[in-house]
């Protein structure tokens, strides 16, 4: 990926010294992390409620990075609404149809095996992540995809004399807002509740008068619409996309899962956020080549250490 403005700053000759290379480096491990935590969110509420680990749910991600690229070329909301309002609305329909995406994958892939043994729906999992990522291929071909130049802002915020560029400024703020929303959204609300009750027993839930199938498909809604919403930050962020990224980008997600705790709302929130902000420092301090492996060393360690993750497994079992 070409050295630009929106990828990893990791350089270490920055002019300010140690003390603005290491804030740049705290920064774009926010903005990364944040994305992260995202896509980690779609996995946890999958498996606090199924108990399945949605493995195309990576692949979801990667169609809001072309979903987002397609529309703004095709309908040029920047240059109608302006930057800001263009991608507010951009953000909305790409959730949007991710969300539908989502929903269909649902019901095609895992509401008929709901009764069955849970080795088949992962099986399906899998199936459905490489039929998605193979239509990705078919339709927008294996090259990569370059988002316009033109449209993204090239301002910096200047933080106590830091110069932060606005565009990662802007990502933190949209990951921490949606994930704040969605954290109350469960707490909060009847639907919510609904869906932490199908999270600890769908036997009482549905005794209680609860449609666990309509509060699946909720899940199935919410999860890709944010698993979309990172998507489209990656393209704006990085410029680049391509069909197979959602693997990579899936595998780091599931991997903030597990370091915060799998089905804990909070915990993946907090495990993207670490995770960004150790693979960034390590990047930066060590090498670029372990970028990757950092993250997996982080799980390997999660596992041995402290297996329920970092807040705590919240996934309830049946008495």
């Amino acid at each position: 990926m070409p050295a630009t403005w929106r990828s990893f700053p990791f350089n270490l000759n920055y002019p300010g010294g140690f003390v603005e290379e290491f804030l740049q480096q705290l920064t774009n491990g926010l903005a990364v992390g944040g994305i992260y935590a995202l896509i980690a969110l779609g996995y946890t509420m999958v498996y606090g409620v199924l108990k399945l680990i949605n493995f195309a749910h990576g692949d979801l991600f990667t169609y809001g990075a072309y979903l987002g690229l397609t529309l703004l070329t095709s309908l040029a909301l920047t240059d109608r609404l302006g930057f800001f309002m263009g991608v507010l609305v951009l953000a909305l329909m790409v959730m949007g149809l991710v969300a539908v995406l989502g929903a269909i994958l649902e019901r095609a892939a895992y509401r008929p095996l709901r009764g069955s043994p849970r080795l088949s729906a992962v099986v399906s999992a899998l199936g459905a992540s490489i039929f998605l990522q193979n239509t990705l291929m078919l339709i927008y071909g294996a090259r990569f995809q370059v988002y316009p130049d033109n449209i993204l802002p090239v301002a910096s915020l200047d933080l106590f004399g830091l110069q932060i560029p606005l565009m990662r400024v802007l990502i933190v703020l949209a990951s921490v807002v949606m994930m704040v929303a969605l954290y109350l959204f469960i707490q909060k609300t009847k639907i919510g509740a609904a869906i932490r009750a199908a999270a600890i027993d769908q036997g009482a839930a549905r005794l209680m008068g609860i449609d666990v199938n309509r509060v699946i498909l909720l899940v199935f809604l919410l999860g890709p619409a944010l698993g979309g919403a990172a998507g489209l930050m990656v393209g704006l962020y990085y410029g680049q996309i391509n069909f197979t990224m959602g693997w990579v980008y899936g595998m780091k997600a599931f991997t903030a899962a597990i370091l915060g705790g799998i089905g804990n709302i909070p915990g993946a929130m907090v495990g993207g956020l670490l995770l960004g902000v150790v693979e960034a420092m390590g990047a930066a301090y060590l090498s670029i080549a372990w970028k990757d492996a950092i993250a997996f060393c982080v799980l390997i360690l999660i596992l041995i250490v402290r297996p329920t993750g970092l807040l705590g497994e919240r996934v309830a079992d049946k008495v």
